[in-house]
């Protein structure tokens, strides 16, 4: 038959931790966290370890009125297991504290969206991504390139010929709006030569 593991009991004890010396020079919206250390720096000292673990009705306790207003001392019962101290509230049983989950990114695009939906691995999404990043920075480089050959003398005749190859696509992007402000100036400036005149 297989043997059964017993867990080696070496120290078990009971102490009322005080509490108040350690948090009441802290800043209010810092008290309680101070207390938690204490607690475990109270217990790492008379246990002779560096492992200690608080049970859930202890942190519950000094949790109970907030963060700003933790108990002025705790009675806690610690039990020594192989260099790890667990240490619970006095009268209940070591019950580990429950760690909150970190919370999950929602997804922002429809994209993401459809990829969380459909169940597509987020390391293609990532890939995606990268490419995307990838593609914005080839235009970046590009204009970087543009301007290096037009501060050279000997491709300036090339620049130039691509530039003006490049200006009538220009013009054909611009919107049409900018155009008519500059026709309205020119009204303006003929109307004022005929009265100059008079």
């Amino acid at each position: 038959m297989a043997k059964k593991k017993e867990s080696k009991v070496k120290l078990e004890r009971s102490y009322n931790i005080p509490l108040r010396k350690r948090y009441v020079h802290a800043a209010k919206h810092k008290r309680t966290p101070k207390a938690v250390r204490a607690v475990r720096e109270f217990l790492k000292k008379h246990m002779k370890t560096e492992q200690v673990r608080l049970g859930m009705h202890l942190n519950e306790h000094l949790w109970k009125h907030g963060i700003k207003n933790p108990p002025h001392h705790v009675k806690v019962h610690a039990i020594k297991e192989e260099d790890v101290v667990k240490a619970e509230l006095e009268g209940f049983e070591f019950k580990e504290a429950v760690k909150a989950e970190p919370k999950k990114k929602e997804p922002k695009t429809v994209k993401d969206k459809l990829a969380a939906k459909l169940g597509v691995k987020e390391e293609l999404v990532k890939d995606e991504k990268k490419e995307e990043e990838e593609e914005e920075k080839k235009p970046e480089e590009k204009t970087t390139e543009s301007s290096s050959k037009a501060a050279d003398p000997k491709n300036q005749k090339d620049f130039l010929k691509s530039e003006k190859d490049s200006e009538p696509a220009k013009k054909t992007q611009k919107p049409e709006a900018k155009k008519e402000p500059e026709k309205k100036e020119e009204k303006k400036i003929e109307e004022k030569k005929p009265e100059s005149k008079k």
